[in-house]
């Protein structure tokens, strides 16, 4: 075929339109030259990982709905922060599974909780890694939301917003390098910003979960961060998945209030909310690659309906090319690997 020829009509073939010989898959003819002219490149230094950490010792306790997860005591979390870093993975988003929970989530913000306790022994064992912190009460409350419930069930926003700050102080102190808050209650951001200003924590950065969706896909978090609601849901703060405007007023807010960084969640059914962001933001963006997400694939990967690493990386790269400077995902030690070759 010397050339490509196509018709034009506007309710009648007007003619037949001559072009040059643009073959688009002579670009793809070599792994060689795929790689060179390739648009997207995904790197280890791209990825954050998320780790469980419990209190005790010796505990590296299988989760159920996420198979290679683990809910681990602080000595094996180091074990995990040092292959991280050996990975060449820059950061760890930490969640906590306290000793005991309370109404009002006290050991989310208590000094010597685990969360503050994984900071230290991290910035000990390992100083260069970037400890991310999720600022949330819903892992500490005996309820299981986010914030103060009041007797009708309903989340108190700004009894709520105190406690956020609190506990953002209490894990920069200890040591954390960004604090994210999740809780979706309005005004978060600037109420952790106040709150670590006031404590001489001014240089910590805040990353927003800007646009934080209600999503079926968190299922298999909140049995491993033993943190799903007893009663209700989280609908009247979460987002509704069907608005994609708002999304963009949740993280244009984010930004007015003074976050460093934002966040899209989930990651895949929201590419789109991803993609907007990307182009009406000068901030680093994050998107979180969920629990439900990454569960989804080991299943389809486990029973041979898909290749596990070939969706994985595609999976991760869409992500990327969709406007992600960073990639919270449970794959992210799996996806390191193969980068660096093995």
């Amino acid at each position: 075929m010397s050339g490509l020829v196509t018709r034009r009509s506007s309710g009648s073939v007007a003619g037949a339109a001559r072009f040059p010989d643009v073959r688009l898959r002579r670009n793809r003819r070599t792994p060689a030259l795929r790689d060179m002219v390739r648009e997207t490149t995904l790197s280890p230094r791209n990825l954050i990982y998320p780790l469980f950490v419990t209190h005790g010792r010796d505990v590296r306790a299988s989760i159920s709905s996420m198979p290679g997860q683990y809910q681990l005591s602080l000595d094996h979390l180091m074990e995990e922060v040092v292959e991280t870093e050996r990975l060449g993975i820059p950061a760890v988003l930490l969640f906590g599974i306290p000793e005991h929970k309370d109404h009002l989530g006290t050991q989310a913000y208590d000094q010597h909780g685990i969360i503050q306790e994984a900071i230290v022994a991290i910035k000990e064992t390992v100083p260069d890694m970037v400890v991310v912190t999720d600022v949330c009460l819903c892992e500490f409350t005996d309820h299981g939301h986010c914030g103060v419930l009041l007797d009708d069930g309903v989340v108190d926003n700004d009894a709520t917003l105190e406690l956020l700050a609190r506990t953002a102080v209490s894990q920069a102190s200890a040591g954390a390098d960004i604090v994210a808050p999740s809780a979706m209650m309005d005004g978060q951001i600037a109420a952790l910003r106040a709150g670590l200003d006031a404590a001489g924590q001014s240089d910590t950065p805040i990353m927003a979960y800007a646009s934080k969706f209600a999503s079926a896909f968190y299922g298999p978090f909140r049995v491993a961060a033993e943190s799903a609601p007893r009663s209700g849901d989280r609908r009247a703060y979460q987002m509704d998945g069907a608005n994609g405007r708002e999304a963009l007023r949740e993280l244009e807010q984010d930004v007015l209030e003074g976050a460093d960084m934002l966040m899209v969640k989930p990651a895949l059914a929201y590419l789109d909310v991803l993609a907007k962001a990307r182009e009406r933001f000068d901030l680093p963006i994050a998107a979180y690659n969920v629990s439900g997400e990454y569960a989804m694939l080991k299943a389809a990967g486990a029973n041979g309906w898909v290749d596990e690493q070939a969706a994985m990386m595609e999976m991760l790269t869409s992500i990327k090319r969709a406007g992600a400077d960073m990639i919270i995902t449970y794959f992210a030690k799996d996806a390191a690997r193969l980068l660096r070759g093995g």
